[in-house]
């Protein structure tokens, strides 16, 4: 079949057509070609959708999956597509559910301290509008300016804050989501406390899509903080900067990051983008403190002389909010920069216990040298999530084939060490088999249970996490 051509009947794309409209369903070459990828680097290989569908509404989105599960037609649903482990890419072609257009903030509950809105609200867009209620919606993904609160909820996705205040999963009070038959489900709901009966609600999060689509998050929100302030402390190692971090938790302080970022990272950074990192160093830890505000400073203190003590050669507070925005813009940087080197990056994201941090840096770098990679470390060192971010050419074979080898050993590092296979990317394509290494075969078998009773054609996301 040539490649311009869709293998769904002419008479089902009129049907979709007919729900979601004519302009809502793409089916041309140079339109859907865009959503063979994500965030994810793959290669070369074209994972072409036959439909792309922009539906505006849960009873549209009902309807679409009626459709394609009785005729078998795989169903991915995709948001921005900052996905970076191949979750959006449909393997199996079907139809690309572009949930972009569902797009509102249906309210904001100030006494209850929550609000509703749909997939396609960009997370940036929705703690904009939360700070002008006084409120906080902490969750912040690196690539919160894009990534939307449908991604974010269907990848469990994490970030920075999660060391104080937890992650996307810990925000979510209730989910409306459509079945892969078509059938429209309520799970959770308004109330922080909920023990009735199984947690649908959870299950859903961190599925991928795998279980059904999410069109509707009731999340919780917490009063916006009166302060912050952001550090950057230098350390000659990394071990140093783990030191540090072990003194600031045990003074029983607990800033809301803890990041770090390692010598090529910033090396990396400076080189395309001039920002004042140390490039001397071998690691800097960059912290942000928030709370009330005589709080915030007298932690800030506290967190500097430990610092100190412990030996970091620099130390940088900001002193407003535009010297706070200055180093953030610096640790976000950093996958765009490495992203300069070559034409590929694969950023993985393995996940220890704290004290294992600097065993499994030393271990990534062992494995980069081995296979001759070229790696920048960074991550969220208050919570052990560690993302090593490899520059490479796919298109090189030899490369391409290191870096398997080298993404195996890595992962096994990390279990060996403790740690699993992921902390707030999700598992998607590329991790898949690699699953069998992190979980025991029952564990598996329960999950297969459980894809199978949500989705028995499996049309939902096929070949993603198990």
């Amino acid at each position: 079949m040539n490649k311009n051509q869709i293998v769904i009947k002419d008479s089902i794309i009129n049907k979709f057509r007919s729900i979601a409209g004519k302009d809502n369903v793409l089916i041309e070459y140079e339109d859907r070609y865009c959503y063979a990828y994500d965030a994810t680097a793959i290669g070369e290989k074209l994972y072409l959708p036959d439909a792309v569908i922009l539906p505006e509404n849960k009873n549209q989105i009902s309807k679409i999956l009626a459709i394609a599960n009785e005729n078998k037609i795989p169903v991915i649903s995709r948001g921005a597509g900052t996905n970076l482990v191949g979750g959006c890419v449909p393997l199996k072609g079907g139809i690309i559910l572009h949930t972009s257009r569902m797009n509102r903030i249906l309210n904001f509950d100030k006494t209850n301290l929550q609000c509703t809105v749909e997939p396609g609200v960009v997370v940036e867009k929705l703690q904009q509008e939360a700070e002008k209620q006084g409120l906080f919606f902490p969750p912040d993904p690196a690539s919160l300016k894009v990534s939307t609160v449908g991604g974010s909820v269907a990848q469990s996705s994490g970030g920075p804050r999660g060391f104080k205040y937890g992650t996307t999963k810990d925000y979510v009070l209730g989910l409306e989501a459509v079945l892969a038959d078509g059938t429209i489900i309520r799970t959770g709901g308004k109330t922080v406390k909920n023990v009735t009966g199984y947690n649908l609600n959870q299950l859903l999060i961190g599925s991928e899509g795998t279980l059904g689509i999410i069109t509707e998050a009731t999340l919780r929100l917490i009063p916006k903080p009166e302060e912050r302030q952001v550090l950057l402390a230098c350390f000659d190692s990394i071990d140093m900067a783990v030191n540090a971090v072990t003194g600031i938790i045990s003074a029983r302080i607990t800033p809301s990051t803890l990041d770090i970022m390692d010598k090529n990272t910033m090396q990396t950074i400076e080189k395309f983008h001039k920002t004042g990192l140390p490039t001397d160093m071998d690691a800097v830890l960059i912290l942000e403190v928030d709370g009330f505000k005589e709080s915030v400073k007298v932690q800030t203190e506290q967190i500097m002389n430990i610092c100190r003590e412990l030996g970091a050669e620099k130390i940088r507070a900001s002193r407003n909010e535009r010297e706070a925005e200055e180093i953030w813009f610096a640790r976000r940087s950093a996958f765009g920069a490495v992203s300069r080197l070559s034409p590929n990056v694969l950023t993985e994201d393995a996940v220890v216990p704290r004290d294992k941090i600097p065993d499994m840096i030393r271990q990534i770098r062992r494995i980069a040298d081995k296979y001759s990679l070229t790696v920048c470390i960074m991550g969220h060192i208050g919570d052990g999530n560690i993302h090593p971010n490899f520059s490479l050419d796919l298109r090189n074979k030899d490369e391409a084939e290191r870096f398997e080898k080298a993404a195996e050993e890595l992962f096994d590092a990390a279990i060996s060490l403790g740690g699993t296979l992921s902390g707030e990317h999700g598992i998607g394509f590329s991790k898949s088999a690699y699953m069998e290494k992190a979980l025991d075969k029952k564990n598996i078998e329960l999950m297969k249970s459980i894809k199978s009773l949500f989705d028995p054609a499996g049309i939902l996301n096929p070949g993603k996490v198990i």
